[in-house]
């Protein structure tokens, strides 16, 4: 089994642009599903003495959102530094009166892209998919877990599903240098007025104070994407590490409609002898997507490529594991909205430990959560299912095709 890269800690502030560059001595602690996040991130919340940092995509009005506003305004009523960054679509209207809620107390609130429905542009959907958190500069935490409950379903479906399927990671050590670096830029270039491409009018960010390397911490990176100098860095790491995979490679994610040189390095894996799986969505949150992503399972499995489709619930997981030693977990979908227009941040971690920890949960939820999808039954479907598909397919690549045309911050 490979060895991952040389760790580089340095008490340096990180470019961004060069994502790949891999941090060591750190701590990571995986979080499963808002039962173990939310806990986690109102405890953060409750103990921050100077600053608190977020991002989110959704930030519900439901009893988590109200939980999590009322600690912050908590927090912000005895001096710390509270900024909440929240997309104006993933957002609505509640993001607009957290605004001047939060705001009465003390804490700053800014919105992504508020919403113009007036004035209808192709960049509608360049949003802030991103999810997270900063504390104090030395705690951070980071994921596919938006400011909801895990409860929070359509009527239709309430009662009848468990929990929705998700991750996140705690962080300390070096890698939250590098969180705090990120947030803070784009809270700048939102607050002076989205400067495109003009980084050296940014006022100058202080220095970050050096987070040392923990004794026996783990190695791991920051892996952001944006419509400047990231546009495909996320894709990008995921076909590096399928390049060097040997062994497994298990991909989970809730929108699955990856691009054609994805789709080839899945391929070649499985040609040459790697098992690969991946869980998708069995309960469809969006039909569109749902049914954009099964005709491509034609192609997938007539390579060798298992599929489970995952049906106790919403899965809006977005990780992967690579051979048990490398393993991702973020707000990146594998789908042309999060690879090709939506700002978005994963973390890759390099430690063996974390990785067998998160293939042990995702082989949990196969067994006991799944369906495989069975290749003979797939081919069997009518053609009027397979029009469905293919049709849904095509509306998705080319929506995607138009609205991701132009570069924006």
């Amino acid at each position: 089994m490979s060895e991952p890269p040389p760790a580089r800690a340095s008490g340096r502030l990180p470019r961004l642009a060069a994502p790949t560059v891999v941090y060591g001595g750190n701590r990571i602690h995986l979080l499963v599903n808002g039962e173990q996040y939310f806990p986690a991130l109102l405890g953060a919340i409750e103990r921050a003495r100077r600053a608190i940092e977020i991002e989110t995509y959704i930030f519900a009005d439901d009893n988590i959102g109200h939980r999590v506003a009322d600690a912050l305004a908590a927090a912000a009523s005895r001096g710390v530094e509270v900024r909440l960054l929240v997309d104006g679509f993933g957002g609505g209207e509640h993001a607009r009166r957290l605004v001047d809620e939060l705001g009465a107390h003390g804490a700053q609130v800014r919105i992504y892209r508020p919403e113009r429905w007036w004035r209808l542009e192709r960049k509608l959907l360049r949003r802030l998919h991103r999810k997270i958190a900063v504390f104090d500069e030395r705690l951070a935490f980071i994921g596919g877990i938006n400011i909801i409950d895990d409860h929070n379903v359509p009527p239709h479906v309430r009662g009848r599903l468990g929990p929705r399927f998700d991750f996140a990671v705690a962080c300390e050590g070096p890698i939250v240098q590098a969180m705090a670096l990120a947030v803070r830029r784009l809270w700048w270039t939102i607050t002076l007025g989205g400067l495109r491409g003009r980084a050296a009018a940014l006022p100058p960010l202080r220095n970050l104070p050096a987070a040392p390397p923990i004794p026996g911490g783990v190695a791991a990176s920051l892996v952001l994407r944006d419509n400047l100098r990231n546009r495909r860095a996320i894709e990008r790491a995921y076909l590096q590490a399928f390049e060097t995979a040997h062994e497994q490679v298990f991909v989970a994610n809730a929108y699955f409609l990856p691009g054609r040189r994805f789709r080839v390095a899945l391929l070649a894996m499985a040609a040459r002898g790697v098992r690969v799986r991946l869980l998708l969505q069995g309960q469809p949150e969006y039909a569109l997507q749902f049914h954009a992503q099964r005709a491509l399972y034609g192609q997938l499995l007539a390579g060798g490529i298992e599929i489970h489709e995952y049906v106790a619930s919403y899965l809006h997981a977005k990780v992967a594991v690579v051979d048990g030693r490398w393993a991702t977990v973020g707000s990146s979908n594998i789908d042309p909205y999060s690879l090709l227009l939506a700002r978005e941040a994963n973390i890759v971690v390099h430690d063996t430990g974390f990785a067998r920890h998160m293939a042990g949960v995702l082989e949990r939820a196969v067994e006991q959560h799944s369906r495989r999808v069975d290749a003979e039954a797939y081919g069997r479907r009518g053609w009027l299912v397979r029009v469905r598909d293919w049709c849904a397919f095509l509306v998705v690549r080319l929506a995607t095709v138009v609205l991701a045309r132009g570069r924006d911050y």
